[in-house]
Parts: structure tokens; sequence; C-alpha cells
């Protein structure tokens, strides 16, 4: 069994920085060493004042240390993992690219009023979880050993339970409609048509080492 420092060594380099940095933020601001109404999206101080950071720190703050944070922080650990190193094996690049499509779609999605979020990572993990139940839906998925699904439902069976367990919804719709826009211009109109309209652009390479 490998000790808790070899699974983190063995993670792939995207996710495991996503997941490192989401576990930074909270901490720090659990410590009290920052108010999280610095890193919070609000367009006006980004355009009125050029606060332009909370474009990126949006994304690495998930809550504070609670159950859901677990949950969220495993999500990327399982699903992220098993996307960079399943369909995205030694394609690191599009898969940095698929997370920076995606947040940028999540940006847009955000200025719209009925979507306005102040935090977009739970998001961001969620259109993961959608990416990956795209590219494995035969997977068997069990529902806190209640109920085992197949992995093409899991989006809606995780949306169903929010709604039982009063959360907000928006964070989650949100991460569907990123992922299925993500994958919908990478994988379904590329099959249907033969064109690929979304590739991950140059200037993406030189950051993968």
């Amino acid at each position: 069994m490998s000790s808790p420092a070899e699974f983190y060594n063995s993670l792939p380099p995207i996710s495991k920085a996503y997941g490192t940095a989401c576990l930074l933020t909270t901490t720090v601001i659990q410590l009290g060493l920052l108010d999280v109404y610095y890193i919070e999206l609000i367009y006006e101080l980004v355009f009125k004042h050029f606060q332009v950071w909370r474009l990126i720190t949006t994304f690495f703050f998930l809550g504070k240390f609670s159950i859901n944070f677990g949950i969220r922080l495993l999500m990327i650990a399982r699903y992220g993992v098993q996307l960079e190193k399943g369909p995205f094996e030694r394609r690191t690049a599009d898969f940095l690219w698929m997370m920076i499509f995606g947040a940028l779609s999540l940006l847009v999605l955000s200025a719209i009023p009925i979507f306005q979020a102040s935090f977009l990572g739970i998001s961001l993990v969620f259109m993961l979880v959608y990416v990956w139940s795209r590219e494995f839906p035969n997977a068997q998925i069990s529902i806190y050993g209640l109920v085992t699904l197949k992995a093409f439902y899991l989006p809606w069976a995780m949306l169903a339970l929010d709604v039982i367990f009063g959360s907000p919804l928006i964070p989650d719709l949100l991460g569907i409609i990123a992922g299925h826009l993500y994958y919908f211009l990478t994988v379904l109109h590329p099959l249907a048509t033969g064109k690929v309209i979304l590739k991950t652009p140059m200037w993406v390479y030189p950051y993968i080492v």
C-alpha cells in the first residue's frame, strides 16, 4: 500500500496542481490569513478597479473545510486523474486546454444574471465529472453504497441529490453546460461532421514540461 506522499507524487501534473491549489486556498482562508472576499468573482471590481486576479482565484475555492469540500477534492483526485491518465494520457496540453476552456466558459456563463456565481471552483470540478461521465459512460458507479448506476448518469444523479439536500443547483448546472459544450465541440461535432473546430492552441504547449 502506497504512502500518502507516494500517492501524491503519482498524480498527473494538472490534476495535482489544481487540487493542491484548491487545498492551499481553503487552508489559507480557514486560518484567517486571507479574507475570502479578496478572491471572490465580482465583475464590477474586475472591470472598474482592474482586480483581474479574481478571474482566476474564483476557481480555487471549493468552500471551507467540510464534508462537501472533501467530496469535491476527491472528485478531482478520482475523475480528473482518471481523465488525465486515460483519454488524455500523453495529451497533457489538451487536458490543460480543457480546463482553460471550461474556466473561460464558466466566466462567460456567470456573467449572465440567472447564472451569477461568486465562486466557480465547484462548477469547474463538476465539469470534470461531466466530461468523465461521457468518456466512461458504461462504468459502474455506486452512490453512497445505496444505488449503482452507469457513469453516464452520474452528473444528473448528483444534481438530483443536490435537490434532495437543498444544495444550490447553479454550480452543478454551470459545470454540466461547460462540460457539454467542450465535449460537443471536441467529440460529438467532429464525429458528426469530420471537422474539428476546437483545437488546443499552440500557446498552451510551452506551459507543459
